[in-house]
């Protein structure tokens, strides 16, 4: 496994990625292994600096997604959501074709490993509050703000 960081706005973010997908994107105190250098790490970190400047509204990068079935499914869903809108649990809970599932929606989005890239800070509360976000609800704010500024 190969790691790199990238020095946001939010924070420090750890990838980790193997030869052909990204593994994960994190964000970290500090650096805790010695970055590596990849093709794949190059054009990550190229396309986050891109992202953070607004420049980029999409991502292309291979990502290995490794969860249940069901976790897949919704982090799919999640990266059909466009760049500086919102939806709700309850939406992609219906938009994958079971309406009921909103609880297991918000779990699916707490264990995402590939933060902002499979864009989980787009999903909000029924009510339109920001809730759960592992990197911090300030982050997922100052995203979606970032969204709504860059469009």
């Amino acid at each position: 496994m190969k790691f790199a960081y990238y020095e946001s706005e939010i924070g420090l973010i750890k990838i980790s990625a193997d030869e052909d997908n990204v593994l994960g994107l994190d964000f970290v105190a500090e650096k805790d292994k010695e970055a590596s250098e990849s093709e794949l790490l190059s054009e990550t970190l190229k396309e986050l600096h891109e992202y953070f400047k607004g420049k980029r509204k999409e991502f292309n990068l291979n990502l290995f997604l490794d969860g249940t079935d069901f976790q897949k499914k919704v982090w799919r869903e999640l990266m059909k959501i466009p760049y500086g809108k919102v939806v709700t649990y309850g939406e992609v809970a219906k938009s994958i074709g079971n309406e009921k599932a909103s609880r297991a929606v918000g779990n699916a989005n707490n264990k995402n490993k590939i933060a902002i890239i499979i864009p989980c800070h787009r999903v909000i509360g029924v009510s339109g509050k920001l809730v759960g976000y592992a990197g911090g609800l300030w982050r997922k704010e100052w995203l979606l703000q970032h969204e709504k500024n860059a469009k």
